[in-house]
């Protein structure tokens, strides 16, 4: 317990960050004896965060850069701020990084923090577009307290561009709830009714994917590679879990699918939240992303005993130990993709020794009360 009520802010820009990251956070900390605000978008969670005993603050945070709405959204924050006079201000993703953290310190925040999940640039992102992220990076780390980061990769690269500084910058790792994503809280009897329950015989091959449905994610090469695993496995299915991101320019229509033949193999489910029951009948789990920070998904399907095929880039090769928890493949390359997938549904011993390496690896390393109370630690040695 804290020895008084710290009164903390969270600024985020989409309430999903809220739901499917920040929610177990947040009430490790209001458990703990912190005041909880959130500033966010409006969305269809914030209700339900409302009524969990959280303060939420609607204000609007563009994604993309506008400099109307940004200096709108700078005004409203810096007079909420100002009014509610918090202690630590903490703010997540790119956006609410820089507007957020400025306008705790006009309106006088003495700590902010900010947590980076994962930079909005990669390797093949071009050199002009990668230099201005870097830029505004620069720029809102002079706000920060202290800078937390998920990925090592990012942390290393942080200190190498002069975002933050040494003694700003923490890498903390990332986590999931360990005990939701159990495999052994899923009996066979369970496995079997929920196959049933969304239409799929027991004994097929299931491929799944949790993420957003945008090109970013790799699913343009997923949907080509499956062209070739349905060759190998003609009943194989592709489970889809996400939701649409009709803000996003690179979102997809789901009848793409048809151009690749593969539709009467697909199933997309949406936004779900049961989504440890969907990864408990899965036999592979596939997340061919350009661009990741610290994958949730990957951790969780690491958590759930699940091999593993991702592509080798940052957030996802330091989640998978290559050849022992799961397969990185080249980014946009679906025949390397189809490769890995087929050689594990074609090798269920090995696929499941994966499995078995990847829980392991989730208990060790993946647990978030671990990064909770890091995170703690910090406020503390900060305010106190």
């Amino acid at each position: 317990m804290v020895n008084r009520k710290i009164k903390i802010c969270y600024v985020v820009a989409a309430d999903i960050t809220l739901k499917y990251i920040l929610k177990s956070n947040l009430h490790y900390l209001k458990e703990n004896g912190y005041e909880v605000y959130i500033v966010c978008s409006k969305g269809k969670w914030l209700d339900e965060i409302s009524r969990e005993g959280f303060n939420v603050k609607v204000i609007e945070i563009k994604r993309k850069i506008s400099p109307f709405y940004d200096f709108l959204s700078i005004f409203k924050l810096f007079n909420y701020f100002k009014k509610e006079k918090f202690d630590i201000v903490h703010t997540f993703t790119p956006k609410p990084g820089l507007i957020g953290q400025l306008s705790a310190r006009l309106a006088g925040i003495p700590f902010v923090f900010h947590t980076i999940f994962g930079f909005y640039f990669n390797e093949s992102t071009p050199y002009l577009k990668r230099k201005f992220f870097v830029f505004i990076e620069k720029i809102a780390s002079v706000f920060s307290t202290k800078i937390f980061f998920r990925n090592q990769e990012d942390f290393n690269f942080a200190i190498k561009k002069g975002i933050g500084n040494k003694s700003k910058n923490k890498y903390f790792g990332d986590g999931i709830d360990i005990e939701r994503f159990n495999p052994q809280k899923f009996s066979k009897e369970f496995v079997e009714e929920k196959k049933k329950s969304i239409n799929l015989s027991l004994r097929i091959p299931i491929v799944g994917i949790v993420a957003r449905l945008v090109k970013e994610k790799g699913y343009i090469d997923l949907f080509s590679a499956f062209k070739k695993i349905v060759e190998k496995f003609p009943e194989a299915v592709l489970l889809v879990v996400g939701p649409e991101d009709l803000a996003k320019k690179d979102n997809f229509n789901k009848e793409i699918v048809k151009d690749f033949g593969i539709d009467n193999n697909v199933m997309f489910l949406g936004e779900r939240t049961d989504v440890d029951e969907i990864y408990s009948i899965l036999d592979v789990f596939v997340l061919p992303s350009y661009r990741e920070g610290f994958s949730h998904s990957v951790m969780e399907a690491c958590s759930m005993g699940l091999a593993i095929v991702a592509t080798n880039i940052r957030g996802c090769r330091e989640a998978i130990e290559n050849e022992k928890t799961g397969l990185l493949v080249p980014t946009k390359n679906p025949e390397r993709l189809a490769e890995a997938i087929i050689y594990l549904l074609s090798n269920k011993e090995l696929a499941k020794k994966m499995g078995e390496n990847a829980r392991k690896k989730a208990l060790s390393e993946f647990d978030e009360k671990v990064i909770f109370k890091e995170t703690n630690k910090e406020y503390q040695k900060n305010i106190l």
